[in-house]
């Protein structure tokens, strides 16, 4: 184990990895260089595939993918101080290999996507940062024309509206996105506006709002698509408008999409392929918020599943599953082109996500 200082310079930033393998990784991020490393092991638990820090910056949450009926998700204490989690507790997942996590605005409920058993739950955030059991929960039911992947419902991601009124959930064996009512006094979801269709056999996996709020992206994983969508706030009906390739033109080569993202300023969208192992950059037109594509980058690694900025913006950390690390880009601050920033950091096993304390 690679051990560093725990004295981190104020410009500096705490991270956490996880992925597939044993525990929870600790990382800091030199802000000034870009560089970043391993302070390592904070915690062991299995398969965290996905990590989302709490607004307060004093809870972490993790999903336990082990593909059991009776999956957890983890909450744990932070130590900004060592970069060591101590865990706090664990509850049902209410389905088998929960794969993603969304808190809402207020940060009082966590809500996970189950994707091999279908099912979105909603779970109350305690004062002390533990679990509560589930107060929402829903099933999806039905599947689409892909035998292979698509016998049954995938959820894959959650997302809370800007303004906290609806949760969103993908379903890649549906191909379908998912939009409920959220009451965020009782934790509860009901059904809301028809959930809405894809292309058959596209496969949504994950989304984003745009900062200005009015519209959705979502990456679709099994076409290698972004489907771009008009979100109307009130009644939280979406509207597709646009479908745009995440690969270059002419390219054939299987490819499955993964992460998609937008900076702060709502000007590029980043999208990342693995199989051409590539991130896709967009522009992102202001008047319309239709996207163009700009260019491919190399991930400098193999299944970029992942992706995410540091609190700043400055830098974009790529988790690659299959290379078992993580890949730091300088963001250009007007034109949001990626560079690399220094060298990779190996051994977080599988690598599948990254977050910052902010």
């Amino acid at each position: 184990m690679l051990l560093v200082s725990a004295c981190f310079a104020q410009s500096d930033y705490l991270a956490f990895a996880g992925g597939y393998g044993p525990g929870i990784y600790g990382l800091r991020l030199h802000s000034s260089t870009g560089r970043l490393t391993r302070i390592g092991l904070a915690v062991q638990t299995a398969s965290p595939s996905f990590l989302i820090v709490h607004p307060n910056g004093r809870f972490l949450y993790a999903v336990n993918e082990a593909g059991r009926n009776d999956d957890t998700v983890s909450s744990f204490a932070i130590d900004l101080k060592s970069g060591k989690l101590a865990a706090l507790n664990q509850v049902s997942a209410r389905g088998s290999s929960p794969c993603d996590l969304a808190l809402d605005k207020t940060g009082r409920f966590l809500a996970v996507a189950n994707y091999a058993s279908g099912s979105v739950a909603v779970f109350p955030v305690l004062p002390d940062g533990r679990l509560g059991e589930a107060a929402g929960f829903d099933q999806h039911r039905g599947s689409s024309v892909n035998p292979a992947r698509q016998k049954g419902p995938h959820a894959h991601s959650v997302l809370f509206s800007p303004d906290n009124r609806y949760l969103l959930s993908t379903d890649l064996g549906l191909d379908k996105i998912f939009v409920y009512r959220f009451d965020a006094t009782a934790g509860t979801i009901s059904p809301g506006p028809e959930p809405v269709s894809v292309a058959a056999g596209s496969g949504p996996r994950h989304m984003v709002f745009h900062p200005a709020g009015q519209m959705l992206y979502a990456i679709d994983e099994m076409a290698s698509t972004i489907a771009v969508f008009h979100f109307d706030a009130a009644s939280g009906a979406l509207d597709q408008l646009q479908t745009v390739s995440t690969l270059p033109e002419g390219l054939t080569a299987p490819n499955i999409a993964a992460e998609i993202a937008v900076n702060a300023a709502g000007s590029v969208l980043y999208a990342s392929n693995r199989g051409h192992e590539s991130l896709a950059l967009f522009s992102i037109d202001p008047q319309r918020f239709f996207i163009a594509p700009m260019e491919h980058v190399s991930s400098l690694g193999k299944t970029p599943r992942f992706f995410t900025f540091d609190p700043a913006g400055q830098y974009l950390i790529v988790a690659n599953q299959d290379s078992d690390n993580l890949v730091v880009f300088r963001v250009h601050p007007r034109t949001g082109e990626l560079r690399p920033a220094g060298a990779p950091v190996r051994g977080v096993l599988k690598a599948s996500c990254i977050v910052f304390v902010r």
